[in-house]
C-alpha cells in the first residue's frame, strides 16, 4: 500500500494526528523504547494486538502490538496505550495512541 493510501485509510479510522513531541512525556519515552527495542516496564509490552475495536486499519494478525504508556497516579497499566504496525518491531510503519484504552486512536507523527 503506497503510504498517500495508507494515511486516507489511517485517518478515515482514527480521530486526528498528533505530534509525537505533543503527547505526554511517558509516551515520547515509550515511543524511543519501541524504536530501541526496549526495555519495557510492562511484560505485555510488545504483544501482539488484535484490533477486535476495528478502529485501526484492516491488517494481517500480528501487524499491530501494543506498550503501556504508564500514568502518573495509577497503580496499574491505565488505560494509555501505544500500538505500532508494521514487519519490523524496531521501525513501525505507523503509530498509534490511545488515551482510553481503545476507545479512540490518534495517529503519531514522529516528524514532529
Amino acid at each position: 500500500m503506497s503510504s498517500g493510501a495508507w494515511a486516507r485509510q489511517s485517518h478515515q479510522h482514527t480521530q486526528a494526528v498528533v505530534a509525537l513531541t505533543a503527547l505526554p512525556r511517558q509516551a515520547q519515552d515509550v515511543h524511543q523504547r519501541i524504536l530501541a527495542g526496549g526495555p519495557f516496564r510492562y511484560e505485555k509490552d510488545g504483544t501482539v494486538f488484535g484490533n477486535r475495536e476495528r478502529l485501526l486499519p484492516r491488517q494481517p494478525r500480528g501487524f499491530y502490538r501494543e506498550y503501556t504508556v504508564p500514568t502518573p497516579g495509577e497503580r496499574d497499566r491505565g488505560a494509555r496505550r501505544i500500538v505500532c504496525g508494521g514487519k519490523e518491531v524496531r521501525q513501525p510503519e505507523t503509530c498509534f495512541y490511545t488515551r482510553d484504552h481503545y476507545a479512540s486512536f490518534q495517529t503519531i507523527d514522529p516528524r514532529h
